[in-house]
């Protein structure tokens, strides 16, 4: 099975940090995406808000980087909460618990903010990964795949 959210858009405000009694620091960020619809007289955006949830060093990351207008890239899975709020009312939300995310600058082609430290930038994109390890060396790949010896021939298959 597979649980996984790719989304970029912007931040509609700045993060909400906080800090649990622990020491570890979680992060909630609200984040517009916007697609082109057709509607019933033409071309229309609609536009869908999501609560992104991030932990430790990305939240340490959002909370010095990320703020109302930022665009970024963020990807993790799905989780659903449902709780009875004071009134009495039963309350339900999805959120996406990031598990990466990329600071894509600021919206309307705004100044970005200088990459954080232990980033890699890109282009226009700046990359954090939320473990400190160095990254492993590419390994190179064949020009050409390799063929297996004995293949049966197409009409042998089994399917």
């Amino acid at each position: 099975m597979i649980n996984k959210a790719i989304i970029v858009g912007n931040v509609g405000a700045d993060p909400e940090i906080r800090t649990l009694e622990s020491g570890v620091k979680v992060c909630r960020v609200r984040v517009a995406t916007t697609e082109r619809v057709r509607k019933d007289d033409g071309w229309g955006d609609h536009t869908e808000w999501h609560t992104v949830v991030l932990w430790r060093g990305l939240a340490d990351v959002a909370d010095r980087y990320v703020r109302k207008g930022s665009q970024i890239y963020v990807e993790g899975p799905m989780r659903s909460n449902e709780w009875t709020d004071k009134e009495g009312n039963r309350r339900f939300t999805v959120e996406i618990i990031a598990t990466d995310m990329k600071l894509l600058g600021r919206r309307e082609g705004g100044a970005s903010s200088a990459a954080p430290a232990g980033a890699v930038s890109s282009g226009a994109a700046t990359t954090y990964t939320p473990t400190a390890a160095p990254a492993a060396a590419p390994v190179a790949q064949p020009a050409t795949p390799a063929v297996a010896p004995n293949v049966a021939d197409e009409d042998d298959l089994p399917f």
